[in-house]
């Protein structure tokens, strides 16, 4: 993490004085939040919903050595060692574009509407085999999350890998900025942030703001399926030196799959650059492209195909993503509840409808969000996209997901379909109804937690 003098964060964040003690301070690490910051971190107090300002005397109750203060904030507590800013969430930032300038390892920076906390474990798995990797950890991929992962990063690091979270234009120019990533990687292009973005044309541009802060020695990796990339990228004025590496379905791509075989626990597939067989423990045809993806970096990283494999084996991804729950009943829950878009929703739905050995394959779906106009068919959508031929139940919890249930009220499914408006009644039926060999995809935006739902069928 960051170790820097006071003097020098002042210097770095663009501060204007600072106040209370004159004492020679040094700083290790730095926080958003009074109450799980460490001791000798600096607080930093964000403007929000709740005001961080509020929480500064907390926060050196709890061990901050210094703080950062926004100037219209008047007037300051007295007789603490603040620095003075215009805007502290810009001062964060300008801290964490500092000390990544000052550390001497290579930043990959992963975007995409879908797969990107997948495709960023991947890479860090796989890249671990040779170097000694930071990633970011858990959901901080945005505008205060980015930083706060930059500055985390041990000196000695040689790989920074940065999850890129964006949902307006031009937030993405201000991270890829801030990380001046030397490879970038865009996943793919789904309907996610519509409702700000109102095309799928202007999240791809969105997400093409990587470019901005892109290492123009380095590489841009995208998934050359998706004609809303590569277009726009044909019509640029890109830097020589610059490599453009596309990866996808289509044999038109730099990487591509050529055999593809789906287990109930894992993935195998063949590939066009390589002779043998690569194998993960993940759930889903369509990882077999974030696999793909990552492959493509670590290529450009010269990892040998055995520690290929060896990153792959030794894969652990963040929870709530296709997570496999066992419980003591016997059946199996896959938690897919972190969040939920159209694209991500038929991938969950249809990777569940094909696994084999099970026997009644249930599903528990809740609201997609942020989709702008288009939401109601959008579900509706989903709705059909079933196979009632190979799902037995269908549950339904939300708003919106009602269309979902009500789409399938007369369909010939073979168990039940039924809407809740309650999880606690929801998790009785589930009970009911599932035994030992049954299996129930929990799935939805993250604004529902779902994942209480798998927690209470866990126990």
């Amino acid at each position: 993490m960051i170790k820097r003098s006071i003097e020098e964060i002042i210097s770095m964040v663009g501060g204007i004085k600072t106040t209370g003690t004159s004492e020679v301070l040094n700083i290790q690490g730095v926080s958003i939040d009074s109450r799980t910051l460490k001791e000798g971190n600096l607080f930093v107090p964000i403007v929000r919903i709740d005001d961080g300002h509020n929480y500064v005397e907390q926060a050196f109750e709890n061990g901050a050595v210094a703080a950062l203060w926004q100037a219209d904030h008047v007037p300051p507590p007295e007789g603490l060692p603040l620095i003075i800013v215009e805007n502290t969430l810009k001062a964060l930032q300008n801290l964490a574009q500092s000390y990544r300038g000052q550390l001497n390892c290579k930043v990959i920076g992963v975007t995409g509407s879908n797969g990107k906390t997948t495709v960023k474990d991947i890479v860090t798995s796989i890249l671990s085999t040779t170097y000694k990797v930071q990633k970011t950890y858990g959901n901080l991929n945005g505008e205060y999350g980015l930083p706060l992962s930059l500055l985390e990063v041990e000196e000695d690091t040689e790989i920074v890998v940065l999850e890129m979270g964006m949902s307006n234009a031009g937030e993405m120019t201000i991270l890829s900025e801030i990380a001046k990533p030397d490879i970038g990687v865009i996943t793919m292009i789904g309907v996610s942030h519509l409702s700000s973005l109102g095309s799928r044309e202007g999240i791809a541009l969105a997400k093409l703001e990587l470019l901005q802060g892109l290492n123009s020695n380095g590489a841009l990796i995208i998934n050359g399926d998706e004609p809303l990339l590569t277009k726009p990228l044909s019509e640029r004025r890109l830097p020589e030196t610059l490599s453009v590496i596309r990866f996808g379905e289509s044999h038109t791509n730099d990487y591509f799959p050529l055999t593809i075989e789906i287990n109930p626990s894992d993935l195998s597939f063949t590939m066009n650059r390589y002779q043998d067989k690569f194998s993960v423990r993940l759930l889903g045809r369509h990882n077999v492209l974030n696999v793909l993806a990552a492959i493509a970096v670590a290529d450009r990283l010269q990892i040998n195909q055995q520690d290929i494999q060896s990153g792959l084996n030794n894969l652990e991804v963040t929870g709530m993503r296709m997570e496999r729950i066992p419980t003591l009943k016997g059946f199996l829950i896959i938690n897919d509840a972190w969040n939920a878009s159209p694209v991500s929703m038929k991938a969950a739905i249809e990777t569940v409808s094909n696994l084999d050995g099970f026997n009644k394959k249930v599903l528990v779906l809740g609201d997609m969000l942020e989709l702008g106009e288009k939401e109601n068919e959008f579900h509706e959508d989903i709705a059909k996209s079933i196979d009632v031929t190979k799902i037995h139940s269908v549950f339904t919890i939300g708003n919106l997901s009602r269309i979902i249930s009500n789409s399938l009220s007369n369909s010939k499914i073979e168990g039940i379909v039924k809407h809740f408006t309650s999880k606690e009644d929801l998790v009785s039926e589930c009970n009911q109804l599932l035994n030992k060999n049954d299996v129930i995809l929990v799935k939805g935006s993250r604004g529902l937690k779902l994942e209480d739902i798998c927690n209470s069928l866990k126990k």
